[in-house]
């Protein structure tokens, strides 16, 4: 197994645990805060797909599909356009609100499709190569597609905590 297998599965189990965090949600549920100060699955799981379309979108060289493909617009946040989430204030995050599960998974559905492209183009010397020289050592793009894997697992991780604790504050 090559390591952009590797990635590439990695990258798939996000997809399955996100649509498995939104689906069958109603907006409420969506944008339900468990508790002052904590992240919505709507945040959550917007978030970790802006860090995953920015982060991989610059680590290729490739346009944002939160731009390119109008996700901005159908979202219409009160927000940045470059907005990632990143060091947001409990206002901010507050501000990020869907109507609909299908806005989110179909976002993450597009980035997702983006970042398989890029990967299964991977060779070994490229996971080498040095994307990010404001960190000692500079990261290379095998450092920081990990990372953004790493980060979006933790993330639809707790979008999954947040819908159990919703699904059994319902019950």
């Amino acid at each position: 197994m090559h390591a952009k297998d590797i990635l590439i599965d990695g990258y798939q189990r996000i997809r399955e645990e996100v649509h498995a965090a939104v689906e069958g949600l109603d907006p409420d549920d969506l944008n339900a805060r468990p508790a002052a100060g904590t992240n919505s699955i709507a945040w959550l799981v917007w978030h970790l797909t802006r860090v995953q379309d920015d982060h991989l979108a610059d680590a290729f060289g490739l346009d944002q599909v939160w731009l390119a493909q109008d996700w901005e617009k159908r979202f219409g946040l009160d927000l940045p356009r470059q907005d990632t989430g990143y060091g947001h204030s409990d206002a901010k995050v507050a501000k990020v609100r869907v109507s609909d599960g299908g806005l989110l998974t179909g976002y993450y559905d597009a980035v997702h499709a983006q970042s398989l492209e890029a990967l299964r183009a991977l060779t070994a010397a490229d996971l080498e190569r040095v994307v990010d020289e404001r960190w000692d050592p500079a990261v290379t793009l095998g450092v920081r597609l990990v990372s953004v894997l790493s980060d979006d697992l933790q993330h639809v991780g707790q979008a999954a905590y947040a819908r159990g604790l919703l699904q059994s504050a319902a019950a």
